[in-house]
């Protein structure tokens, strides 16, 4: 090796980390006024549930009070509970959705 060469040292890069985006529950809260059928339709049209899967979580609702229909990114959560509690006051009821972080 003469004086002009240069050893090459491998550069490392470090990729910054990417977390992910923290998850957000929509839950459906119990009313005394809604009907069932009604609830059931806002599900399968809002998130896209099955008859079974849209009758289930409203079951669950109904006797626990509450019910977690789908976690996703804050966003989507937002924007999917306000559409189906906007649906409900179009039908005239008091249907309610909301949303919380997931822990």
């Amino acid at each position: 090796m003469s004086d002009n060469d240069v050893a090459a040292k491998p550069k490392t890069r470090s990729k910054p980390k990417l977390q992910r985006p923290k998850l957000y529950k929509v839950i459906l809260v119990n009313d005394d006024y809604t009907p069932r059928e009604f609830v059931v339709m806002v599900l399968k049209a809002v998130f896209r549930m099955s008859e079974e899967a849209g009758y289930r979580v409203m079951m669950t609702a109904h006797k626990l009070g509450t019910s977690v229909v789908v976690v996703c990114a804050r966003d989507i959560a937002e924007t999917k509970a306000k559409e189906a509690t906007d649906l409900g006051k179009e039908g005239g009821y008091p249907l309610l959705f909301t949303t919380e972080p997931e822990e």
